[in-house]
């Protein structure tokens, strides 16, 4: 059961203010028609290369002489293992057996996503950065103040202090008004959370290279264009308490918290780390290991060249999936009330068995060999969906820190009883936008994924304003 957190008497009045950002699409620093050309001149004023590269030119990496593991020298980073997965998880948790075996990433530390606000002209602003990313599909994009591990903010890698981070640790920070752990991609992570948080500051804060202050209405602008507002922004943006919009759901908070227990019940999930050697379905040679018949993704090496990053220069494995990935909800307004249709998602790299996902989070080019009844609930109606039915559309790409072109199509597709009834086959249900809202301020509800299409909910909502 979520606590009860007393509220700030002030709330109402963060409500308005955040309210009023989200309105605001004319941003006191930076218009938002310049922020291409502003994105452009902060590229070229970098030096920025990527090159694909065997594991052997790995520097500082290699594969353990008998697991077969990918680490680092150091112990530090992260290290690339195998992954055993059973799961059962029938009606009443004695359904068939699904298993599975997959590269895995472990990185057993909990890293930083911080968004920086303060008031411009009477309109509170937030600090974005122009960050490179290595696996990026056009390597810049606008990521939060702070996007550090632990091993950036405690320098393992001898490098530069990561800017602006006295704002988010230490006694000296401003009004936090979020601050909460949250999974990382559970299908390639293995228990990794980043703690999100968006703190308000009235301090004078200076502008770095590579920084702006953007309105919320600005940056809802910019998640309707094609890879700009990179991953951990996305998630960090969910965390924002937008105020309620109705008090009304098809299921109670109770009947919902109810139901994703019983999610998390009936789910009989045993995820075991293996040596990536010999793992069963999967092959290595100099450049890859990928799986046998050529699905799902790969394991490759890049070596890096990032002018304004703390350390300039450096080798590092990359996930890199095979295809372009759908990720939607369907929306649909039942009993008068706007809900979108979640779905208890079960990655061997969850911390607590289930999270609420999107309806569809696929890689149609994964399952095009089944018969039809084997391919995933829904995902031909998010494929064949008509333009009319379509109410946000646009290619995000995930954590391009730790994955190589990895993007999805993010879509809102308005369903109706043809497409998904009101009373949803096992494992779906119908929530609010405010109750994804009330669960994301709380670690280990939503996947990552359901956390960009909640930032995707807020930025239409702020584009029909």
């Amino acid at each position: 059961m979520l606590p009860l957190v007393p509220q700030p008497r002030d709330d109402a009045k963060l409500a308005d203010r955040l309210a009023l950002s989200a309105a605001t699409t004319r941003g006191a620093h930076l218009a938002t028609d310049g922020f291409a050309d502003w994105l452009a001149e902060r590229g070229r004023a970098n030096a920025f290369r990527v090159e694909r590269i065997p594991f052997g030119r790995l520097d500082g990496w290699s594969f353990h002489d008998t697991t077969g593991n990918l680490l680092h020298r150091s112990g530090r980073f992260f290290t690339v293992e195998g992954l055993h997965v059973t799961e059962r998880g029938g009606p009443y948790g004695d359904g068939p057996y699904a298993e599975w075996h997959q590269p895995i990433i472990k990185q057993p530390e909990v890293g930083i996503l911080g968004i920086l606000g303060k008031e411009f002209d009477g309109v509170l602003h937030f600090l974005m950065q122009a960050k490179m990313e290595p696996g990026n599909p056009n390597l810049l994009q606008l990521s939060p103040t702070v996007q550090a591990t632990r091993s950036n903010y405690t320098k393992v890698h001898q490098g530069a202090d990561v800017k602006y981070l006295e704002h988010f640790v230490g006694p000296g920070r401003g009004r936090v008004v979020a601050d909460v752990l949250q999974s990382e991609h559970g299908s390639w992570f293995f228990r990794k959370s980043n703690r999100n948080m968006i703190v308000l500051t009235d301090d004078d804060v200076p502008l770095l290279d590579d920084f702006c202050w953007l309105t919320l209405g600005q940056i809802a602008e910019l998640l309707h264009r094609d890879n700009v507002v990179n991953m951990d922004s996305r998630t960090v943006l969910s965390c924002l308490p937008v105020p309620e919009a109705t008090a009304d759901a098809l299921l109670s908070d109770v009947q919902l918290l109810s139901w994703i227990t019983g999610e998390r019940s009936r789910h009989d999930v045993h995820a075991e780390r293996v040596p990536l050697a010999g793992l069963p379905g999967w092959r290595r040679d100099e450049m890859t290991v990928e799986h046998e018949e050529g699905r799902y993704f790969k394991v490759v090496a890049v070596a890096v060249q990032a002018g304004n990053r703390e350390v300039t220069g450096w080798t590092q494995p990359l996930f890199e999936p095979v295809g372009l990935g759908v990720t939607a909800f369907l929306t649909r307004t039942l009993e008068g009330v706007p809900h979108v249709l979640v779905h208890a998602r079960v990655e061997g790299g969850f911390l607590d068995t289930v999270e609420l996902g999107p309806t569809v989070q696929y890689t149609p080019g994964n399952y095009a060999h089944l018969p039809e009844e084997e391919r995933p609930p829904f995902l031909d109606a998010v494929l064949a969906a008509p333009a009319d039915r379509i109410r946000y559309d646009a290619v995000h790409s995930e954590e391009g820190g730790r994955f190589l072109n990895a993007e999805s199509r993010y879509l809102l597709v308005e369903a109706d009883e043809r497409d998904v009834p009101s009373d949803p086959p096992a494992g779906y249900a119908w929530v609010t936008p405010d109750q994804l809202t009330w669960l994301v301020r709380h670690g280990h509800y939503l996947n990552v994924q359901a956390r960009t299409l909640v930032a995707c909910l807020n930025a239409a909502a702020a584009r029909a304003r």
